[in-house]
């Protein structure tokens, strides 16, 4: 039997399970490749899911995929020693998003033996995860096309060796352990790596900075921009990027691409499948070149650390300043080149005499005019910061405010910054927007 036209689904389905804070609640939801499935139902795609996962899901999964219209599961091996739970405490990856898999340490992949045929499926995606992705090689058909999403399971490339010119795309994202170690200084290494591989694309996608879509065979690289906007819960969103895509490879890869980047990002708006579903097939109702002049934020990775961003806030040790140390590590993370005053030129001794204080103001005012961007953090209405959100505004340059316990909330600071909020994914798609137009030149 050979179903043509169908995508088969390869990975582990485990649990997501949420933790509520802030006044979120606790959400629980089939994760894993149950994502990838939401996805593509979502699209009106085909497919069947072959997964990896503990004994006592296998009733509920398949009751779950069916009613989402999975021609056929298939039960590749059971998840003994942990229940295959995880456990997410940022689901909007405005930082790390704190995964814990439960029992990880214990936990064991028992792949079937014999293992089910799978060759009857001539488009497959694969997310590779604790089981040895070798040992499925020969149960695809000899001219089945093979996709790979890479993201924390996959120590080196070489594991994609034995499916060697079978490949269509290669998926990385710039959070993926194997990004970080091959390119995330020097681009070319991780390409010259995946050319050896001969896949006809790669996918690099680079969280709010948009994605790129290189072609392996031509050498041409296709930008797709990121619509920002409030992000409700990014927990899958590249999944199911990486299924639709591949879902409609058919269409050749460059519009997969794209519909594949329209259908995460309407995944990161909602947790419920229905209004998924909804507003997904509404955007599909553009055309790929209304969809093309619609714009949005491209920044690359390995462009943001070529712009400087300013730090304003009190980064004094002898403050209490989580919220500053967290925009911090926010950026970070987000690969932005931080400049924060207070480290680099130290901090003042107490009390100070007015040469120090002044020979500190010309080192900050110096520093202030060589970024091209300031983030402000004015905790506990910090006069100092105030001050440098007022030289950054007549200077001209953009001004993110970041008021995490709403006590600057006046008049010239509000509508003298690009951007300002108590909420720092708001504040941290503000970055990526003004960075991002500071590149085209279009700011």
């Amino acid at each position: 039997m050979s179903l043509t036209g169908v995508v088969l689904v390869v990975g582990e389905l485990v649990v997501d399970y949420t933790l509520g804070h802030h006044g979120s609640i606790s959400k629980l939801r089939l994760g894993g490749v149950g994502h990838a499935a939401r996805g593509l139902w979502a699209a009106d795609l085909e497919f069947s899911v072959a997964a990896f996962c503990p004994q006592y899901l296998i009733g509920e999964a398949k009751a779950y995929l069916a009613a989402l219209g999975c021609r056929e599961f298939i039960w590749l091996g059971d998840v003994v020693g942990a229940p295959n739970v995880i456990l997410i405490g940022d689901v909007r990856e405005v930082s790390h998003q704190g995964y814990e898999d439960l029992m990880r340490e214990t936990k064991i992949v028992k792949v079937h033996e014999p293992l089910p045929c799978l060759d009857a499926y001539r488009e497959v995606v694969v997310f590779p995860g604790r089981f040895d992705i070798n040992v499925l090689a020969s149960a695809f058909a000899v001219d089945a096309r093979l996709s790979f999403d890479i993201a924390y399971d996959l120590e080196d490339l070489s594991s994609l060796m034995a499916f060697q010119r079978r490949l269509g795309a290669v998926i990385l994202s710039t959070s993926s352990p194997l990004f970080m170690r091959l390119g995330s200084d020097d681009i070319n290494i991780l390409l010259n790596a995946i050319r050896a591989l001969s896949p006809e694309v790669l996918l690099l996608k680079e969280n709010r900075g948009g994605s790129r879509l290189f072609d392996m065979q031509h050498g041409s690289v296709e930008e797709i921009p990121a619509t920002l906007s409030r992000t409700v819960n990014s927990v899958g969103v590249g999944d199911v990027y990486s299924s639709v895509m591949v879902g409609l490879s058919h269409r050749g890869w460059i519009e997969a691409a794209w519909r594949g980047c329209q259908a995460a990002s309407v995944y990161s708006q909602s947790t419920f499948p229905d209004d998924i579903k909804r507003d997904l097939q509404r955007g599909f109702r553009l055309s790929i070149e209304v969809l093309r002049a619609l714009g949005g934020s491209i920044l690359p990775w390995h462009d943001r650390q070529s712009y400087s961003i300013y730090l304003a806030g009190p980064d004094f040790s002898y403050i209490e300043k989580q919220e500053l140390d967290h925009a911090v590590d926010s950026l970070t993370y987000h690969n932005f080149r931080v400049r924060r005053p207070v480290i680099e030129g130290g901090e003042l001794r107490r009390p100070a005499s007015e040469g120090d204080m002044r020979h500190m103001y010309n080192m900050d005012y110096q520093l202030l005019k060589e970024c091209d961007v300031v983030f402000a953090v004015p905790l506990d209405r910090d006069p100092g910061t105030l001050v440098e959100i007022g030289i950054a505004i007549e200077m001209g340059k953009p001004v993110i405010t970041y008021d995490p316990r709403g006590e600057n909330k006046n008049t010239m600071v509000v509508a003298g910054s690009s951007v300002y909020s108590a909420d720092l994914d708001e504040c941290l798609n503000g970055t990526f927007t003004v960075i991002a137009a500071l590149r085209t030149g279009s700011r």
